[in-house]
C-alpha cells in the first residue's frame, strides 16, 4: 500500500486544486459590474435617493441585486474600515487617517462624488417665523440658551448631522439637555409637526422625497431659510441655492468602493455618476454632481400641420 501512497496523494492534491480554481472561477463570473448581488451600507439620512437608484438600476440589469442597508454614518464607516461591508455611501470623504487604515490592508478605495444635498433645519408649522441664524443653532449647541429654540433634535447620536453640526459648533459632545435624538428622520419630523418651538435637522431629501406614510406629517413643518455665518442673507436647501454656493449647510454625497475588483460596486459607481443617475439626482430636489446634457433640437421654421 505504501508506494501507491505518492501517487494517490498527489492525485488528491490535484484534484483538490483544481477544484478551489474551478470554485474561484465560478465565484468570479457570478459578479461582474452589471451582475451579481451587493450589500450596500447607506447613510440613513440619504436611503432615499439611494433607493431610486437601486430601482433604476435594478430596473435596467435585471441580472443585478442590490441590497440597500441604511445606518448611521458611524456605523457605515465602521463596517467599511472593518471590511464587513465593501461599498457604501456616505456624506463624506474619509479622512486621512481611515485611508491609512485601507492602506495597510492594501486597499485602495475608490471615492466617487455624485450629489450635493443639504442639511435643513425644520421647524412646526405653527412657527410662522421660517427665518434661522446658524450662529443661533451654533450657541445652542455650545450650550448657550435662546429663547428662539427650546430644543434641537437630531436622528442618531451616531449620524452625519449630529457629526456635521458638531463640527461646525467645535464641540465634542452635545449638550445634555435641550437636544432630543430618535433613530431615523422621520420620527424627528413627526416629533417637530407635534411639538411648537422644537427645531429638527435632518437631510433634505427626507423632506423632497417622504415616504407614503409621511405626506400628510410633512405637511405640518415648515423647512427653514438660513443665515451663514459670514452672511447677512437667509438662503433655503433648493437646487438653486445649492448651485450658487450659498445655503451654508451643504454638503456632497459618496459611493466609495472597496471591492478592490471590477464587480457590481463598480458599475453601480458609473451608474450613478452617469447621465441616467445625474438626472435621477436632479429629479429627487438634490443637486447633480455634473448637470446632465440636454440635445435641443433647432429648426429654422415652424412646420404647420397640413389641414
Amino acid at each position: 500500500m505504501l508506494k501507491y501512497s505518492k501517487p494517490l496523494g498527489l492525485v488528491v492534491f490535484v484534484f483538490l486544486f483544481a477544484m478551489c480554481n474551478q470554485k474561484s472561477k465560478n465565484e468570479t463570473e457570478k459578479e461582474t459590474i452589471l451582475k451579481g448581488s451587493l450589500d450596500l451600507a447607506v447613510d440613513e439620512t440619504v436611503k432615499q435617493i439611494v433607493d431610486d437608484q437601486v430601482a433604476v438600476f435594478e430596473g435596467t440589469y435585471y441580472d443585478a441585486k442590490i441590497k440597500v442597508k441604511p445606518k448611521s454614518e458611524a456605523e457605515v464607516i465602521n463596517d467599511l474600515l472593518n471590511q464587513k461591508a465593501k461599498v457604501a455611501i456616505t456624506t463624506r470623504d474619509l479622512t486621512v487617517e481611515e485611508k491609512a487604515r485601507f492602506d495597510k490592508s492594501k486597499i485602495n478605495p475608490r471615492v466617487t462624488p455624485f450629489a450635493h444635498d443639504a442639511i435643513a433645519f425644520i421647524s412646526n408649522k405653527s412657527n410662522n417665523d421660517t427665518l434661522i441664524a446658524l450662529k443661533t443653532v451654533i450657541d445652542f449647541m455650545q450650550g448657550k440658551t435662546d429663547g428662539k429654540i427650546k430644543g434641537l433634535v437630531f436622528d442618531n447620536p451616531n449620524s452625519s448631522t449630529v457629526r456635521y453640526m458638531k463640527e461646525l459648533a467645535k464641540v465634542n459632545e452635545i449638550p445634555k439637555s435641550g437636544v432630543f435624538s430618535f433613530k431615523t428622520n422621520n420620527e424627528v419630523i413627526k416629533f417637530v409637526s407635534e411639538n411648537e418651538g422644537m427645531i429638527g435637522v435632518i437631510g433634505i431629501n427626507w423632506f423632497y422625497q417622504p415616504t407614503p406614510d409621511m405626506t400628510e406629517t410633512i405637511n405640518k413643518i415648515n423647512v427653514l431659510y438660513v443665515k451663514g455665518l459670514d452672511s447677512n442673507e437667509y438662503y433655503s436647501p433648493t437646487q438653486n441655492d445649492l448651485e450658487i454656493g450659498k445655503y451654508p449647510l451643504a454638503r456632497d454625497l459618496f459611493i466609495i468602493n472597496c471591492q478592490g475588483y471590477s464587480g457590481l460596486g463598480m458599475g453601480f459607481a458609473s451608474f450613478i455618476a452617469g447621465d441616467i443617475g445625474q438626472r435621477i439626482v436632479l429629479k429627487s430636489g438634490l443637486l447633480p454632481y455634473k448637470t446632465p446634457g440636454r440635445k435641443l433640437k433647432i429648426r429654422n421654421e415652424i412646420i404647420k400641420d397640413k389641414e
